[in-house]
């Protein structure tokens, strides 16, 4: 996921309305990589981004802190905004493009940045030029951070042909539903926390619970590090049968172990790709 802020001279407002930027949604691909190019080397135009792994984002709304997909946007925009006024840019007036509650983010913003006037409204990128650019400036770096995207997961059905990334796009939703690993889930380029691969996860996937030694309702957290895991394995993933693991923590307390080098050719790319070695008897 992508933002984007661009910014111009107060004075050239008119002339920026004269020129083709329009919310990046209504345009097509080439239409965008053209107007992205016209910004690129418009000397009155400059632009910042902030790109968001599905990595990233997954983990955040994820975790037990969960931030929501707003709340990250909310923090790109202060990102964006404090890296232009570092800059040394002097902000009169910014205009912002919301999906939420117009008013209590505005007024947030103006909080935050008094002496600033701020225009927060629905739809901005189809309404100001400005926004229309940065749009274009999103849209643009996202498609292709995700045509150049490398998958480090084997035996990826289609590719990399999967589509616009949006849950309306039936070659995006073809692509998911034929990559989903009934283990792993998804490569790293899928959102885990997207609505659309939950429902597929909990379709397809194998179901996990995981149980805990002690009870103590004041305390939720297991600590990964000084604990081996007996894994119950019960799923046929050549099959896709919708089976249960079970995955027990036993703590242990002040255990080494020996891990054990090799090619790493005949273990799943999962493993492969996030450079995990194998874990022996303790010693």
């Amino acid at each position: 996921m992508v933002y984007a802020c661009a910014y111009a001279p107060v004075a050239y407002r008119d002339q920026l309305a004269k020129q083709a930027y329009a919310d990046s949604k209504t345009l097509n691909e080439d239409k965008r990589e053209l107007l992205y190019e016209a910004i690129q080397q418009d000397s009155q135009i400059c632009f910042l981004y902030d790109a968001l792994s599905a990595t990233d984002i997954s983990v955040n709304m994820l975790s037990r802190d969960r931030i929501s997909l707003n709340s990250l946007a909310n923090e790109s925009t202060f990102k964006l905004l404090n890296d232009v006024m570092q800059m040394g840019v002097n902000l009169q007036e910014v205009f912002v493009d919301t999906v939420g509650d117009a008013a209590k983010w505005q007024a947030r913003l103006e909080s935050k940045y008094p002496g600033v006037r701020f225009i927060v409204c629905p739809k901005a990128d189809a309404i100001y030029p400005i926004v229309s650019a940065a749009s274009i400036v999103a849209k643009v770096t996202r498609d292709r951070g995700l045509r150049d995207f490398v998958i480090q997961e084997e035996a990826i059905a289609g590719g990399q042909e999967y589509g616009s990334g949006y849950p309306g796009d039936p070659v995006t939703i073809r692509w998911l539903e034929a990559n989903v690993s009934t283990v792993f889930g998804y490569p790293d380029v899928v959102r885990f926390s997207w609505q659309t691969t939950t429902r597929l996860l909990e379709d397809t996937a194998c179901k996990v619970q995981w149980e805990s030694e002690v009870e103590d309702p004041g305390q939720h957290t297991l600590t990964f590090t000084t604990v081996a895991a007996n894994v119950t394995a019960q799923c046929d993933e050549s099959q896709g049968n919708n089976l249960e693991h079970t995955l027990k923590q036993q703590p242990v307390s002040q255990t080494q172990y020996l891990t054990k080098s090799s090619s790493g050719k005949s273990r799943h790319s999962y493993f492969r790709a996030r450079k995990l070695q194998r874990v022996c008897a303790p010693i």
